[in-house]
């Protein structure tokens, strides 16, 4: 507003008055007048105990849908191959459902900063709710792979959106002992996806996968919605950079397409792996230098340095990577070198998926009472590192590997509740969305690098002749010796990824968590 608009509004009684006196008086009454324009905004009501409850019991529930659809499909591949007598596209079931979560983490984060929580996890939920109808309805494989690419979509924006709300109800002090439930609904999903999906496929429809996310999301919104309405709101309405996300989802579904192709359907060197590689760097400079320009960036560069969130994503990504290339891979070392069945294996890979979850619970437990949180992740990532030195090394009696298993699988879950919570922590409330978002991205990407350099890795070692994928055929032919070696590569790789995380850890900056204080610091 110029000096002669202003003066236009001067009261007649101003002209006793000095100019620069005047022009502020009348600059500040015209302002109070604007605003009086406007409803005055009630602050949301603080939320009860039953309240925070039922919240956290639907983000849980929430949480679960995206984390089941994850592993209950694998059990029933083969029965949806033969009704539409369709084998060679199975892969793409699984495939399209993590192009697509992986690919929308980091954009459905950003726009819960941007929208709200409440608009974007009804938006994952309903889409994820669609997904699933047109799965179970699918009248052949492309339409069924479609279908879980949409599916997906919601999945993928479930993820970010809860652990973000969760950080809205909870102050950091007190999330770290919340993010181990989340813990324990991933074990939960891990061991009864594959359960349910088998009793699915053989005793009623393989279709009963999918419907049965469709109560399951519509109790998760019945709970949640009434609730939302009281959880404070920190996102900030601005304007979308849709270029920057459609940039980073093209790079991210390429990337992917690489880490599921290569050494499988193309060789690693072949010209198509070369060019999808050449044409997901180049996608990322193109979002980098579009982020480098734009006003308001999609995801801003500046928010992932600092002392505190890119160790935090690393230090939380090598440790996903790690337990999730294990788990992929285990029962094929379980039956080839103990004999086991493939039940039997299966249920020999609870100990690294359960342990973990008491890892995170006690460091979740610790961050609540401890001024220094960081030590407990410090020696649990540093012990994790040294029990996968020992299977590096060793070759144990089956009992004493599944202890060592279970020692490495507790130290390595402490790192999750303090990478969590200290990202979120080091960040402004408006923003905790987009860096939850990338930290999900970022997850995925490792986990999927994980799984596809531990296969190089037995490839190597092996010989390409295998299929890793199948555990029968050629692979029950090899010499127990030979897997035994082999996967020695495996767990030092395990245990380079878990010293890795531990010096992350170490190097992140340990800032104070805001919540109630901890007896050491009300001491001092």
């Amino acid at each position: 507003m110029n000096k002669h608009q202003r003066q236009g509004r001067e009261p007649a009684d101003q002209t006793t008055l000095p100019d620069d006196i005047g022009e502020e008086l009348s600059r500040i009454t015209t302002e109070v007048i604007d605003v009086s324009d406007a409803p005055p905004i009630a602050p949301p009501a603080p939320l009860s105990p039953d309240e925070v409850r039922t919240i956290l019991m639907s983000l849980l529930l929430t949480m679960f849908l995206a984390a089941l659809d994850q592993t209950i499909v694998a059990t029933a591949l083969p029965t949806i191959g033969r009704q539409f007598n369709d084998v060679s596209n199975l892969s793409w079931v699984i495939t399209a459902y993590l192009l697509a979560s992986t690919a929308v983490a980091p954009v459905f984060g950003t726009l819960s900063d941007i929208y709200g929580r409440r608009v974007m996890i009804t938006v994952s939920l309903v889409l994820f709710t669609v997904g699933s109808i047109l799965c179970a309805v699918a009248p052949n494989m492309p339409v069924l792979i479609v279908a879980r690419g949409l599916q997906g979509l919601g999945g993928g924006g479930i993820m970010p959106v809860v652990q973000t709300v969760i950080s809205d109800v909870v102050s950091p002090r007190e999330r770290g002992r919340y993010q181990a439930y989340f813990s324990g609904v991933w074990m939960a999903a891990g061991l009864m996806g594959p359960v349910l999906g088998g009793v699915f496929a053989e005793h009623l429809h393989w279709s009963m996968i999918f419907w049965i996310n469709v109560p399951l999301a519509i109790g998760a919104l019945f709970l949640l919605l009434p609730k939302m309405g009281k959880i404070p709101v920190f996102h900030r309405r601005r304007k979308v950079d849709w270029l920057g996300g459609v940039l980073l989802m093209a790079s991210a579904v390429v990337v992917m397409l690489v880490l599921s192709w290569g050494g499988n359907r193309y060789a690693w060197l072949s010209p198509a792996i070369m060019a999808m590689i050449g044409a997901s760097v180049a996608l990322a400079f193109a979002f980098v230098w579009h982020g480098r320009n734009a006003d308001e960036p999609f995801l801003p560069l500046p928010l992932m340095g600092g002392t505190v969130v890119p160790y935090a994503m690393v230090a939380g990504g090598c440790a996903l990577g790690a337990i999730t290339g294990l788990t992929v891979h285990l029962p094929l070392y379980y039956e080839v070198v103990y004999h086991l069945t493939a039940s039997e294996a299966g249920l020999a890979l609870i100990p690294l998926a359960a342990i973990s979850t008491c890892g995170a619970a006690i460091a979740g437990r610790t961050m609540a009472r401890a001024k220094h949180y960081k030590r407990v992740a410090i020696a649990g990532t540093s012990a994790a590192a040294i029990f996968g030195a020992v299977l590096t090394v060793t070759t144990l009696p089956l009992w004493a590997l599944l202890v060592v298993l279970s020692l490495f699988a507790l130290g390595l879950g402490t790192t999750f509740p303090v990478s969590v919570v200290s990202l979120q922590n080091s960040v402004a409330r408006a923003q905790i969305g987009t860096v939850t978002g990338a930290m999900n991205f970022f997850r995925s990407l490792m986990s999927s690098f994980t799984v596809a350099a531990f296969s190089a890795i037995l490839l190597m070692a092996l010989g390409a002749g295998i299929s890793l994928g199948e555990h029968r055929g050629p692979a029950n032919a090899i010499p127990v010796a030979d897997m035994i070696t082999a996967f020695h590569y495996v767990f030092g790789a395990a245990t380079a990824l878990l010293a890795c995380a531990a010096v992350c850890i170490i190097l992140m900056e340990e800032r104070p968590l805001a919540g109630p204080s901890t007896p050491a610091e009300m001491a001092e």
